[in-house]
């Protein structure tokens, strides 16, 4: 497992969180372990969290001008 999750892509910290919560969910691991893997597992909802609000950051709509034809793009405005 690699400790920084800031370098792991979306789908990558997503593989890990849903891996921790099956671990979390079948109650087989210590409270030690329990403990770790809910703050490793916070880390990782973070993180993905951060990758999908850059990448709405970066989707672009495409405007369209008076004639109804595409004229361009802008950015999303989240609504």
């Amino acid at each position: 497992m690699v400790d920084d999750v800031s370098t792991l892509s979306f789908e990558d910290a997503l593989k890990q969180l849903e891996s921790i919560v099956a671990r979390l969910e079948s109650g087989d691991a210590s409270l030690d372990e329990s403990i770790g893997l809910y703050t490793r597992g916070d880390a990782l909802r973070a993180q993905c969290e951060a990758r999908l609000k850059d990448a709405q950051a970066r989707i672009e709509k495409i405007s369209l001008g008076p004639d109804g034809r595409p004229s361009g793009t802008e950015a999303f405005d989240g609504g």
